[in-house]
């Protein structure tokens, strides 16, 4: 594995590029896993403050000690870090701006859940069948802000607008997934934590990275 990337570092966290792949938590069956991994490289334990899920990559909080880990986790759930994320979607989605509120079922209970969206861009691909006929698929570029945490809220809201997150075979559409992993050689969920906004020092600092190579269609619909 190659080392995690640091883009800040103070005296409570690290802000980390997590890469997709990884898993956030070690566990039964899970050979790597940040928390594990990123504390060797760094040569102490370190404390997971949010998470990603395995596929999903991006700018990550990370915590240097218990007491930096519980202050943190309250400014996150305090909505004092702000937390854009990008997908590539198959589909489309109308209003191009909105708010999603449809409440998620977490752990046998209903919890709200409130997603932010803006369409970035629209564009298509052509996907060849084995009998050579050609069917167009639309795709989506869309930036996201979190209200709430809910685990795969991201996911599940997209999903439930028929406009589910490329490479996502949990909540999105495994028979589109097939075609889109052909069309467009994804090995993975097409989700990153791109953008975090954070309270240091008195003022807020943002941080932003490009997206990651399995994500870079640029060239793909610039051409179409």
């Amino acid at each position: 594995m190659n080392p995690t990337k640091i883009l800040y570092s103070d005296d409570e966290i690290y802000l980390i590029d997590k890469v997709s792949g990884l898993a956030v938590q070690g566990g039964k069956g899970i050979t790597h896993s940040l928390d594990l991994d990123f504390a060797k490289e760094v040569g102490h334990k370190v404390y997971l403050v949010h998470r990603l899920d395995k596929e999903t990559s991006g700018l990550m909080i990370v915590a240097k000690t218990p007491l930096a880990a519980k202050k943190w986790t309250k400014l996150i759930s305090s909505k004092q870090v702000k937390k854009e994320y990008y997908a590539i979607c198959a589909g489309t989605i109308n209003p191009k701006k909105g708010t999603i509120t449809e409440d998620l079922e977490q752990h046998g209970k209903e919890k709200s859940a409130v997603t932010s969206y803006q369409v970035d861009k629209e564009w298509t691909i052509d996907y060849v069948d084995g009998e050579n006929q050609v069917e167009r698929i639309n795709m989506t570029n869309i930036r996201l802000q979190l209200e709430t945490g809910r685990m795969h809220q991201i996911r599940i809201h997209l999903s439930k607008l028929n406009c589910p997150i490329a490479g996502d075979d949990l909540h999105g559409n495994f028979k589109l997934n097939k075609k889109l992993k052909k069309a467009l050689k994804i090995k993975s969920l097409l989700l990153c934590s791109k953008k975090l906004s954070l309270p240091i020092n008195n003022q807020i600092k943002t941080f932003e990275i490009p997206l990651p190579s399995h994500m870079d269609f640029e060239s793909y619909y610039l051409d179409k």
